[in-house]
């Protein structure tokens, strides 16, 4: 999707995005200038591969912080104004994530034959972009979801990629404990709230002999998944609370070594020391894993000179443009 959006195009969509949600937009927002840096960073993306360097000449520019959000409402914005608009008796439901499209179409036989073929070709009149439109059924695959209607009633189950390798995490890596519990707990709630409950034991089964393979065992790993069940019972049952800010949590953060401090020796010092001295009412340890080679070797963010003055940039930035001759 973001190669095929063409930049002129794109960049008139912002301006129109920004025109309709004026009222949303502070009014010292410099509007002129974020067009001219945006058109900037899209038409002028230099990249390197090896020992050369290339000038980006078509599409969305790879690579920048700003390529998400660009793609997502360039396209969003002519979603909005050209086709949720005409096409609102036929297409009850419309949902985007990125470039993958989900919708509820009203049968042709109550709408005329040619609406359909209205609806793809009007998606596929913003410039280059065209989409790999699949045609109406009442069973699909929409990311990580088995979609089907069944006796009018919508029927879902996770989808899993044949080619998937599913290589998690071995015990023998560096990620804190925390990332294999993570990884468990979150699997676990998706195949909950995605699957039937005969679907769910079969496919928490096929995840557990998926463990194993990578260095897991039974026994490691049995404690965690009960944990994570009894979490999502424990959910399940209670009453729905407002979530806490985190004003009085207090969060200690650290990169996590195999041989370093644990957990526990942090709570108990801060148990025995700091507690009776601070008005936190909690404490969460948030341990993150150290840099790895990927890290390393891919840095994407751009370093700035030791003689660039930050406050002066931003305050040229800041300053009103100078008005046509």
């Amino acid at each position: 999707m973001y190669t095929n959006i063409n930049t002129d195009i794109g960049i008139q969509s912002i301006r129109e995005f920004l025109t309709d949600n004026a009222h949303k937009i502070p009014a010292d927002f410099p509007q002129e200038l974020f067009l001219q840096v945006l058109e900037c960073v899209m038409k002028y993306n230099i990249f390197s591969f090896a020992d050369t360097y290339w000038l980006q000449l078509t599409g969305t520019a790879m690579g920048t912080p700003a390529a998400c959000a660009y793609a997502t409402i360039t396209f969003g914005q002519f979603e909005n104004s050209c086709i949720l608009n005409n096409f609102k008796n036929e297409l009850i439901f419309y949902k985007r994530y990125i470039d993958d499209v989900l919708g509820v179409w009203v049968p042709p036989a109550l709408n005329g034959p040619n609406t359909w073929n209205d609806f793809k070709a009007k998606l596929n009149s913003w410039g280059d972009l065209k989409w790999k439109i699949e045609e109406p059924s009442t069973k699909t695959t929409f990311l990580d979801l088995e979609i089907q209607i069944k006796n009018k009633t919508f029927t879902f189950k996770t989808y899993q990629k044949e080619m998937n390798l599913y290589l998690y995490i071995p015990p023998s890596s560096a990620h804190p404990p925390s990332c294999l519990k993570g990884l468990i707990a979150g699997e676990l709630r998706r195949y909950w709230l995605q699957n039937n409950p005969d679907d769910f034991k079969e496919i928490l089964t096929s995840f557990i002999r998926r463990l194993l393979p990578r260095g897991h065992t039974i026994n490691n790993i049995s404690p965690i998944l009960l944990n994570a069940v009894a979490q999502l019972e424990k959910n399940h049952h209670a009453n729905k609370t407002q979530p806490a800010t985190g004003e009085d949590t207090l969060f200690i953060h650290r990169v996590f070594h195999p041989h370093g401090v644990s957990r526990n020796d942090i709570r108990n010092l801060y148990n025995k020391i700091l507690q009776p001295h601070l008005d936190f009412n909690r404490m969460t340890i948030a341990m993150a894993r150290p840099a790895n080679l990927r890290d390393i070797l891919t840095k994407a963010a751009l370093i700035p000179p030791d003689n660039l003055n930050i406050n002066h940039l931003i305050e040229q930035m800041n300053a009103p443009l100078p008005s046509n001759p």
